[in-house]
């Protein structure tokens, strides 16, 4: 963990934020489609990671069987090989299976993603699986990439599609670090703290 940050502050912090995502995504029911062994997210990424979250996954990964931390490490040395440029995208490498490997070590932007969020500019962002049939893809109109009001009219009484504050730089905010005693560190692609 960062400097002046306790394992058992981030896990109650991984706690609070888990009970409130867990309220977002039932809120927003009707249009979540996630389900086990989808993993679209997981595939093409950067994932962003701070040096907390990354100090939290590698206790997951300590845990596995040496067999799948074998996997995982050849997945790493592979994307490493491979990458060459910034901005590289790639499967996340604590992928088996198209299940997470370290589900209840994972970082902070694979537990939010999937609702709408809201960005620093203040601006609605709907996933991109919504455009591959999946989360919030029963009310957005694809050539417009926004929310339908006709297609939410279309499904009767069900809660409006919102946009919750859960964008990572948020969830890792100077006010989370401060209110929660953290401190989140470094932040930097997932693949990069691999050396």
């Amino acid at each position: 963990m960062p400097e002046n940050t306790r394992i058992s502050d981030y896990i109650l912090y991984i706690a609070y934020l888990n009970n409130k995502l867990a309220k977002f995504f039932e809120q927003q029911k009707p249009y979540i489609f996630c389900k086990k062994g989808c993993a679209k997210c997981c595939k093409n990424g950067e994932y962003p990671f701070s040096n907390a979250e990354f100090n939290f996954i590698m206790i997951g990964f300590s845990k596995l069987s040496k067999e799948i931390q074998d996997s995982i490490i050849n997945k790493i040395q592979k994307i490493k090989r491979e990458k060459n440029q910034q901005g590289y995208t790639y499967e996340c490498p604590f992928l088996i299976n198209d299940e997470c490997s370290v589900y209840e070590f994972r970082g902070i932007i694979c537990r939010s993603f999937g609702l709408m969020s809201i960005n620093p500019n203040g601006l609605s962002k709907i996933p991109f699986c919504a455009f591959e049939g999946l989360n919030y893809s029963n009310v957005v109109e694809p050539e417009t990439k926004l929310i339908s009001s006709e297609k939410y009219k279309r499904l009767g009484n069900v809660p409006e599609p919102l946009a919750y504050n859960v964008g990572y730089e948020f969830l890792t905010s100077k006010n989370i670090e401060k209110n929660f005693k953290i401190n989140f560190g470094d932040k930097k692609p997932l693949i990069d703290w691999f050396k």
